[in-house]
């Protein structure tokens, strides 16, 4: 088994989220070595919530879970590469498919995506 540096981000690895028929990028996250288990054994994304300081099984609260198909490791061994099925059609905690929903344009920025489901509803805060 490949060994992830988690050393060099204080315990965790970036992990780029990737449609696994598309490429489409669907969301960039952080997994320590506990949410990198988990997702080898289990084959659903796990991630670490930074702000929440909690392991996160994506879909857990919204039904929006990524299946795993790929794995993917950096030549430095730091950052994961996911390629994924994104059930209920949204990554994003906002509603929409990728996370990547907003385009600059020179000094402006644009919603480019559409948004699949309300928040507000999916997460009754």
């Amino acid at each position: 088994m490949i060994d992830i540096d988690f050393k060099k981000q204080n315990g965790l690895a970036t992990a780029v989220v990737q449609d696994a028929s598309d490429g489409t990028v669907l969301m960039v996250a952080y997994m320590n070595e506990e949410a990198w288990k988990h997702t080898l054994a289990t084959g659903t994304a796990t991630f670490w919530s930074r702000s929440r300081k909690q392991l996160w099984i994506k879909g857990e609260s919204s039904g929006n879970t990524q299946e795993v198909k790929e794995v993917y490791v950096d030549c430095d061994n730091d950052t994961i590469l996911l390629k994924v099925v994104q059930h209920g059609g949204a990554a994003c905690h906002e509603g929409y498919r990728s996370c990547f929903f907003r385009r600059v344009d020179g000094d402006s920025v644009s919603t480019v995506g559409e948004r699949l489901f309300d928040p507000a509803e999916v997460y009754k805060k």
